[in-house]
């Protein structure tokens, strides 16, 4: 199975067109979207942040074969991804991604900065690639902590500018990283933001592009920064998962046209759920765990076909959320 993640995150990231830019023109000489001048490290699988992840998942599946050749007979498609990742990661590729969000602090923001300090973090234990990447995640640290005390309320729902998801990423990124600033800001905000929230009204998910549960997102989230102060938080907010209640939650999500991206996005949903049901099963008692642990089974299962044999739209990114799925 891992072979095949290799060979199909590889593959999505040397596939240039469709591309979807967010590029914001600054004016008439500044309209070149050709994904590979703009962004040399992380063009590729549609989009900068899909690229960036993708990527994350290379690194992430290649373990000890990304150490180099003498490793011991790495496979082919391990041999195919280290090549496209030596080539990416080079320091003046990761400089022209540096300067660009240095110049734009809104580009990719919060959903894309995560992931790519996700893509640091993971490629730290490779020298090449972990001094490359230090001045993106330099940039990104920056950018955090300038973001964070500016915005006064969450973005809640289940896309890519979901502001939970992105913490639960930052924080376990940086902290990693020895950012112990970013971690603490991180925290606090997610304090002020979600301390007080609950019940969850969970009724009116999934919306119908999501690929991110809001409920489970944040609740993964306050597992993190509470502690041994997570149990009582989480009986108030999600009172009853795993015993009866939100059900909905708990059964792979519809879906129609997995051709079409934003309906792809449910696929997903499955994923991040499935990881998120796992986490959440080690907080509680056996009998409600199991059952978390049991749909989350089902939710992978349900989608996984999807993950290796889908459509582009598929494939260009849920290889990550599959490798999430897995923890």
């Amino acid at each position: 199975m891992d072979q095949r993640l290799l060979q199909i995150a590889t593959e999505v990231l040397q596939r240039p067109y469709p591309y979807s830019s967010g590029h914001v023109a600054t004016g008439p000489d500044d309209t070149d979207i050709t994904p590979e001048r703009l962004h040399p490290s992380f063009h590729g699988a549609l989009d900068w942040h899909s690229s960036v992840h993708m990527q994350w998942s290379l690194v992430h599946l290649l373990g000890p074969y990304a150490e180099g050749p003498a490793h011991p007979a790495p496979s082919p498609e391990a041999r195919a991804a280290r090549e496209l990742l030596d080539q990416r990661l080079r320091p003046e590729n990761v400089r022209v991604e540096a300067d660009y969000l240095r110049e734009r602090p809104a580009f990719e923001r919060p959903y894309g900065w995560a992931w790519a300090a996700m893509l640091g973090s993971a490629a730290r234990a490779h020298p090449t690639w972990s001094a490359a990447l230090a001045p993106l995640l330099d940039t990104i640290a920056d950018h955090v902590l300038a973001w964070l005390p500016r915005q006064g309320y969450p973005i809640r729902h289940g896309k890519h500018q979901n502001d939970a998801f992105a913490l639960l990423l930052l924080r376990r990124a940086y902290a990693e990283l020895g950012r112990d600033d970013v971690v603490a800001a991180a925290s606090d905000r997610a304090r002020d933001w979600f301390a007080g929230d609950g019940p969850a009204h969970t009724a009116d998910e999934p919306s119908g592009s999501d690929f991110l549960s809001p409920a489970l997102t944040e609740a993964v989230l306050m597992q993190q920064v509470l502690g041994e102060e997570f149990v009582p938080w989480f009986d108030r907010f999600l009172p009853g998962l795993g015993s009866g209640a939100h059900g909905h939650l708990l059964e792979p999500p519809t879906v129609l046209d997995p051709t079409d991206g934003q309906g792809a996005h449910l696929l997903g949903l499955a994923l991040s759920r499935a990881w998120q049901l796992r986490a959440l099963a080690r907080s509680l008692p056996e009998a409600r765990a199991g059952i978390l642990r049991s749909s989350a089974d089902r939710q992978v299962a349900a989608v996984l076909p999807h993950v290796t044999d889908g459509d582009f739209m598929a494939t260009h990114w849920l290889v990550s959320f599959l490798l999430l799925a897995r923890e």
